[in-house]
């Protein structure tokens, strides 16, 4: 139960008309320097990006490619001499990843763009949570933005958009990304989860709310039990004594298990408040909506989001993040 980085993926579930756009922008001859592909965490964003780049890198065919073809093999190895990925790296003292996409980086991606292509095609730069950029990164970033070299191609790929410069997102092809809907989303979870029975996977399909990267990091991370938690603490609330959050909090010292509690969280939040408006709210579910206004719901949805982010970015204490945010709910 282990799933492949996106750069050796092969497979791309849902997203026809994302990859009908890319062929379109191919097929026309005027292919846009810069593409922001935006979406939820988990539904494919850096998969479609290394689609993308393979297909710039290989000068023809279709996005999907074998693993057998060169191209794909030297991607896959982290080897062809004109792709270059950029991430947040690992901080070994800390032994987790830096809370930025570090400047230096960042500054490389222009001299290796404006270099002629190794192999004749296209120099490629994949920035992989470019919303991790500090300001000094994404200075550095603006002006192949603002001057782009011919048979160069920049793809951002992104969790939260808003977060990046606004004459960033100006400058990029937008490709935004949305959930899967329930047949792919079963497609990919029979690839991702092949162990499980059909029942269990619809489990973890709910859980994740369409997108299968997050159904895969739940089911080995015990997402599921901590998903039953939170809706416990739902169906108690607005009588839920914060001293139970403490105990809650001691079990997600982990940073993973501390963002699937806030992302599982704002799923139900989200989940509870659009049913309603929408007349399809379980009893629990609207129960949930009818404690607060519309309005004041997704202000908690919001301050939720900045308390995670900022807790991990900042390496704040996760004990007091979950107890503020329980607060928040009462």
């Amino acid at each position: 139960m282990s799933a492949l980085l996106p750069r050796e993926n092969p497979d791309l579930f849902g997203h026809e008309a994302a990859e009908r756009a890319i062929g379109e922008a191919f097929a026309s001859g005027r292919l846009h320097h810069a593409w922001l592909i935006s979406g939820p965490e988990g539904i494919g964003k850096a998969t479609l990006a290394f689609r993308f780049a393979r297909r710039l890198l290989a000068g023809a065919g279709p996005l999907a490619m074998s693993p057998s073809h060169p191209v794909f093999r030297r991607v896959a190895a982290g080897s062809h001499a004109d792709l270059l990925v950029i991430e947040r790296e690992w901080d070994e003292k800390k032994k987790k990843l830096k809370r930025d996409i570090a400047a230096e980086r960042v500054r490389e991606a222009p001299g290796f763009l404006h270099l002629t292509p190794a192999e004749g095609g296209w120099r490629v730069v994949i920035i992989d949570g470019a919303e991790d950029m500090n300001a000094h990164s994404a200075n550095a970033l603006l002006k192949v933005l603002e001057e782009p070299p011919a048979r160069a191609a920049l793809l951002l790929v992104a969790e939260s958009p808003g977060r990046l410069l606004p004459t960033i997102r100006s400058r990029c092809r937008a490709l935004p990304l949305a959930p899967l809907a329930p047949a792919p989303m079963a497609q990919a979870l029979e690839r991702l989860l092949p162990d499980l029975g059909q029942a269990e996977r619809a489990r973890f399909a709910a859980a994740a709310d369409g997108a299968p990267g997050r159904a895969l990091r739940l089911a080995q991370e015990g997402g599921l039990a901590l998903a039953e938690t939170i809706e416990s603490l739902l169906e108690r609330l607005p009588d839920l004594p914060l001293v139970e959050g403490y105990a809650i909090a001691d079990a997600l010292r982990e940073d993973a298990a501390f963002e699937h509690f806030f992302a599982l969280l704002r799923r139900a939040i989200a989940g509870a408040v659009l049913g309603a408006a929408r007349g399809t709210a379980s009893p629990a579910q609207a129960r949930l909506a009818g404690l607060k206004p519309a309005g004041q719901w997704s202000e908690i949805w919001a301050v939720l989001a900045q308390l995670e982010r900022e807790t991990l970015r900042f390496s704040l204490d996760k004990r007091q993040a979950v107890v503020a945010g329980l607060a928040l709910l009462r």
